[in-house]
């Protein structure tokens, strides 16, 4: 189930109001005294998170399915970059020696114990949820506040946080996006496909910018040009994107429309990279865009513009 981006900020007692997390969301499956975690495309994360499966395997549970999310922290902020380092690992051993220190933070409860929830209202599946589980780290419960969205966004931002997430208090689970879960952000970032590349210049090796954009509706076989990123890269980061793209490369544009950007290379559009910024401009470009990271957790065509 995923959330709707909206600029429309309101509090309502029907409504309970979660903090958003900068993190990578995971399905925790259960069962038959094993615990696996999945990213929302069905890819295998047990071995990139082996402590929190382990987390959970300790304890004395029925088969289960949760939803939730794995976050590293970043000076007290949960940090999507800071789960790169974890990034396409599924050797055990080599996701914790990476040194990432992660928790997983569950919200939902989508079956439990041989019952389907996914028709119960969302209070009644995470009043269960909370008695189901021993909440001792690296598990952790996702509070929420009732009624007061206004003012626990204020408070989101003050603090540094992504935003809240808004839900609606009585609606059952359903797969896909939803105006049942509302996304209030305090910063601005999404996912965008990377297209291409630009040839580097001055001191900067491997590349200069991505060329990034995205679907007009989800498997939409379009892609619409967002702009080029040019900041956001460490040499590390630059090298490790580089050898991605191989493989990648074409002779055409993959956008729909020229883009004419000086020493553009083309890619494959299957690369998909979570980007900041300030706006979008009066043209459907990215003001402002810095690099956060790449995704492996979702399809290239199913990025679509927020908002």
């Amino acid at each position: 189930m995923l959330a709707t981006l909206t600029d429309e900020h309101f509090s309502d007692p029907g409504w309970i109001y979660e903090r958003k997390f900068d993190g990578v969301r995971a399905i925790v499956v259960r069962r038959d005294g094993r615990t696996e975690l999945y990213s929302r495309n069905r890819k295998d994360m047990t071995g990139t998170y082996p402590e929190l499966a382990e987390a959970l395997d300790g304890q004395d549970l029925p088969d289960l399915v949760a939803d939730g999310e794995v976050v590293a922290f970043d000076d007290g902020r949960t940090s999507f970059e800071r789960l790169q380092a974890r990034l396409g690992l599924t050797d055990p051993q080599r996701a914790r020696e990476t040194g990432v220190t992660v928790y997983l933070y569950l919200f939902d409860l989508l079956a439990f114990d041989g019952a389907d929830l996914t028709e119960v209202p969302l209070r009644g599946r995470k009043r269960v949820l909370r008695r189901a589980l021993h909440w001792d780290d690296p598990v952790r419960f996702t509070t929420h506040r009732n009624g007061d969205g206004e003012r626990y966004l204020d408070y989101a931002c003050a603090h540094g946080w992504e935003g809240v997430i808004a839900k609606r208090a009585d609606s059952p689970y359903r797969p896909g996006r939803t105006k049942d879960w509302l996304k209030f952000k305090c910063v601005r970032d999404q996912e965008l496909v990377i297209g291409g590349w630009t040839d580097p210049g001055g001191a900067r090796k491997e590349f200069g910018a991505l060329l990034v954009g995205y679907h007009p509706t989800a498997g939409d076989t379009r892609l619409r040009y967002a702009g080029k990123v040019g900041t956001g890269f460490t040499e590390a980061t630059l090298h490790a994107l580089r050898e991605r793209f191989a493989g990648l490369d074409r002779a055409d544009s993959p956008f729909d429309r020229p883009v004419r950007e000086r020493g553009a290379h083309w890619l494959a559009p299957e690369l998909v990279a979570q980007i900041g910024f300030t706006e979008w401009t009066r043209d459907g470009r990215l003001r402002h865009p810095r690099y956060l990271g790449l995704r492996d957790d979702k399809p290239a065509t199913e990025v679509v513009r927020e908002g």
